[in-house]
């Protein structure tokens, strides 16, 4: 391809508001991303004689890795605050997500909590709705016993494991 095809490919993209376009010959393959990058990428030949060995490429330098102490949560972080939680509560069951989404409490926006700190729970009783893909997703409980703690706040997003609820068994 000559910077003038290069050119006239770029200019029709721009007047045509095309985003992306990808070009494939046997030669090459061109993808073209607007704001983007332009990559061109060279398809391998039949091999008919003996071929001298690529160059060899650089080697890359590996990426810095934070020391332990920058790995460790900041104070208040959901992690540090269910583990302190879980140490206050010896033998409490952790409620965990099961899924990654959005937490709420209630049923609706108007309507009471499913269970509140203290509250007494049997098992498959809901805990709390967990909103995923506009689908909204039951949580129960696990154990019949006492909500020690609730570790998440109505409307935050939680991950795949995260501890919700602190229940100890009765």
């Amino acid at each position: 391809m000559t910077p003038k095809e290069l050119k006239q490919i770029l200019q029709a993209l721009v007047e045509h508001g095309v985003s992306e376009l990808t070009l494939e010959t046997p030669d090459y393959k061109l993808t073209v991303r607007r704001g983007g990058e332009v990559q061109v990428v060279a398809l391998p030949q039949p091999v008919t004689a003996p071929a001298a060995p690529p160059p060899a490429l650089p080697t890359p330098t590996a990426p810095s890795v934070p020391a332990p102490a920058d790995l460790a949560p900041a104070a208040g972080a959901p992690g540090l605050e269910a583990q302190e939680a879980k140490d206050e509560c010896a033998g409490c069951v952790e409620v965990r997500a099961p899924i990654v989404g959005t937490f709420y409490r209630a049923p609706a926006p108007d309507a009471p909590p499913y269970v509140e700190e203290g509250d007494r729970v049997e098992k498959g009783q809901v805990l709390c709705i967990i909103e995923a893909m506009k689908l909204m997703n039951e949580i129960e409980s696990e154990v019949s016993g006492i909500v020690k703690k609730i570790l998440v706040k109505n409307g935050e997003p939680v991950e795949y494991g995260q501890p919700l609820f602190l229940i100890q068994p009765l």
